[in-house]
């Protein structure tokens, strides 16, 4: 085995490549460019070495540079984690030539599978069903167009060495495969240094499910069952499960010795997923292998209690799988929410800034993954003791720490598992109302509403769930009456605790105690509820619409998270002071709550509203991110929809368009320039 390992990434899969190797007694060393100097995985690898400036394409995708770190540390493999070299043949070639073990498939499955057009040919000479497509190089825009109209809109573009959602777009006629080759184009050279097309059918209703394959180096290839990744924005997944939903057990295992049978056919060793399109009726459809480790993968250990990163370690060591197909069951349910730096209220723009406040819930051991280091089954069928419920929490920010511009904006991987689907989205519920963030925007928000979406508790979802369910993006959750009421009950209660708090402060007269009524008004949001108060030494009965709900909890006040039990059921806030209530955050709803004397609710009815200010006379930046492109000049005519401007932020190009007709007055931007949230780009007539 291995005595040190270098870890060619950063953020949470660095992280978690660092806890396994620390389980087997490995050293770790960590790389980093300035913008990490103080990142968490720095801080846990036993050596750190810097390699360069921010960008990606002169830190971390630098071959020179990684290969000088093992050189300064002796570091004997490496781990490449997801995304950077992961995939990137000429890095593990040059590992090779170096003597360094590549923790991964050899270079030939490298060349032969991250390449989508090659993996694609690959797949339909091995008689796997794939989607019709263009396979060959696109030389421009004008070609793009040419072979949309020939496959049929609408069309996927995609990067050839794509991932993670970078570089695709669908397009749905002649303009947008234009518009969307060209930025497929750009994002593809920035993010992978490599900026090959090609375009395929974009197939309707599709479920994205993907399949774990694991192989050694003496023959030995398994799969361990499917993850659901239907759930996404921008191609780029948000929510996982494992198993699927909607597999049955016969499609499963089509689907997983197709998945291994491609495997074997290229010689591939090591982790690596085979996704499908899957449609309406079951058929499915070879999209693409990536040939590394997937950031879901954490589901696929929760549900089988195998840690596929010890298992990469292993195979690259020289060892043999220790278990077969029969071995690999089925136990409980786990999903996945992935935390992302992103404003879900201003269409799921990037976010950057300083974590002023960081705290996940707490982790608790549950599933065959969290109850052993290693739980290998010693017959097939075993199933080892587990706790109910679970949490499990992969990332690699920390309270005060900074989320950067120049990487992508996820922050962390929420896990749950239970032993049924029903019980894992209601941990995941749970957990996500209990994780606190603060400093930046963020998706937790956006998280919560689809846990407690009926078409995502039925299973019934789809890749175009987001857009169909949310076609006007975010603006919060509506919670219902019955929910609403026990948030009024809850801030009623709270208010109440800080009510006597402050009655008891020094300075007041004695005998002149002030003394804390019964009835109030609770305003949630544009909603007036009277309540009425009993308090006794365990908690408060309160009568709300004639409902008398029970709330019990020990908040104090000063406390940002609230657990409490109201009406039987536990019901978790965030909490802000503001005047004469709260801002109260549960399950994916923001709302200002505030609670007040009868006399006091009369005349706040009275009080005129503050409105914002007046700014459609002007395209502001959304987000902190460089200008790619100004598309118009001064005088220019602009009709709505038309693209005004290209901003990139975390990798990705966000164009800008016009939202009614207009004159542009003036321009306040250019090209390579860097922008804060809400700069003028340009301003109209």
């Amino acid at each position: 085995m291995f005595k040190k390992i270098l870890i060619a990434n950063r953020g949470e899969i660095a992280c978690r490549v660092i806890k396994t190797a620390r389980k087997m007694g490995i050293a770790t060393v960590a790389v980093y460019s300035d913008a990490d100097r103080n990142a968490l995985h720095v801080k846990m690898a036993d050596e750190a070495v810097h390699i360069g400036p921010p960008p990606a394409n002169q830190s971390y995708i630098v071959i020179d540079k990684i290969m000088d770190a093992i050189r300064q540390t002796g570091a004997e493999a490496v781990h490449p984690g997801y995304g950077f070299l992961s995939e990137n043949m000429k890095f593990a070639e040059a590992l090779e030539k170096e003597g360094v073990i590549f923790v991964g498939p050899p270079s030939p499955a490298i060349e032969a599978m991250g390449d989508k057009i090659t993996s694609k040919k690959i797949a339909q000479e091995a008689g796997v069903s794939t989607v019709p497509g263009y396979m060959g190089l696109i030389a421009d825009a004008d070609e793009a167009v040419k072979i949309s109209d020939q496959i049929g809109y609408p069309v996927m573009i995609k990067a050839s060495a794509g991932g993670g959602g970078k570089g695709m777009r669908i397009a749905w006629n002649a303009e947008e495969a234009r518009e969307g080759f060209q930025s497929s184009k750009n994002e593809a050279a920035s993010s992978f240094g490599d900026d090959r097309i090609f375009i395929e059918k974009f197939v309707t209703q599709p479920r994205h499910i993907e399949i774990q394959v694991l192989a050694d180096k003496h023959g030995n290839a398994v799969y361990l069952h499917e993850r659901e990744c239907s759930i996404q924005r921008r191609n780029q997944k948000v929510i996982e499960e494992a198993p699927s939903p909607f597999l049955d057990p016969e499609t499963r295992r089509a689907m997983g010795e197709q998945a291994v049978a491609l495997a074997k056919a290229v010689g591939y060793t090591s982790a690596g997923t085979v996704e499908f399109i899957v449609d309406g009726q079951k058929n499915f459809y070879f999209l693409e292998m990536n040939t590394r480790l997937q950031v879901e993968h954490p589901v696929t250990e929760l549900i089988t209690g195998i840690d596929l990163v010890e298992q990469m370690i292993r195979v690259a060591a020289g060892e043999a799988l220790p278990f077969a197909q029969p071995d690999l069951k089925i136990n409980g349910w786990a999903m996945e929410s992935r935390l992302y730096a992103e404003d879900p209220y201003r269409n799921f723009l990037p976010s950057i800034g300083r974590l002023t406040r960081y705290r996940p819930p707490v982790e608790k051991a549950a599933g065959p993954m969290q109850q052993a280091d290693r739980w290998v089954p010693a017959h097939p069928g075993d199933t080892p003791a587990v706790a109910q419920t679970g949490v499990r929490n992969d990332t690699g920010v920390y309270e005060g720490g900074e989320i950067s511009m120049f990487y992508d904006p996820m922050i962390a991987k929420l896990c749950t598992w239970a032993p049924t689907r029903a019980e894992a989205i209601e941990g995941m519920r749970v957990a996500l109302d209990e994780f606190e963030v603060e400093g930046i925007g963020h998706n937790l928000p956006f998280l919560s509403a689809v846990m407690d979406h009926p078409k995502f508790v039925s299973g019934d979802i789809t890749t175009a769930f987001i857009a169909e369910e949310y076609p006007e993006g975010f603006q919060g959750a509506t919670l219902p009456d019955d929910e609403l009421a026990r948030v009024a009950a809850a801030a009623s209660a709270m208010h109440r605790v800080a009510e006597i708090r402050r009655a008891r402060i020094s300075g007041r007269l004695d005998n002149h105690e002030r003394r804390v009524g019964e009835n109030w008004v609770v305003f949630v949001g544009d909603r007036e509820v009277p309540v009425r108060i009993r308090a006794d030494r365990d908690g408060a009965t309160v009568a709300v619409n004639g409902r008398d709900l029970r709330v019990e909890s020990d908040w104090k006040p000063g406390q940002t998270l609230a657990r409490l039990l109201v009406d039987g059921r536990p019901l978790v806030l965030k909490v802000d002071k503001i005047p004469a209530g709260f801002r109260l955050r549960t399950r994916g709803a923001d709302l200002k709550v505030q609670v007040r004397r009868p006399r006091t609710a009369e005349l706040a009815r009275l009080m005129p509203e503050k409105l914002p200010p007046d700014t459609s006379k002007f395209l502001l930046c959304p987000m902190p991110g460089l200008v790619v492109k100004i598309n118009v000049a001064v005088g220019d005519e602009v009709q709505e929809g038309q693209a005004l401007a290209t901003v990139e932020a975390m990798k990705m190009e966000n164009i800008l368009r016009a939202e009614r007709k207009s004159v542009v007055k003036s321009v306040s931007a250019e090209p390579g320039q860097s922008l804060k949230v809400d700069d003028v780009i340009l301003e109209f007539e």
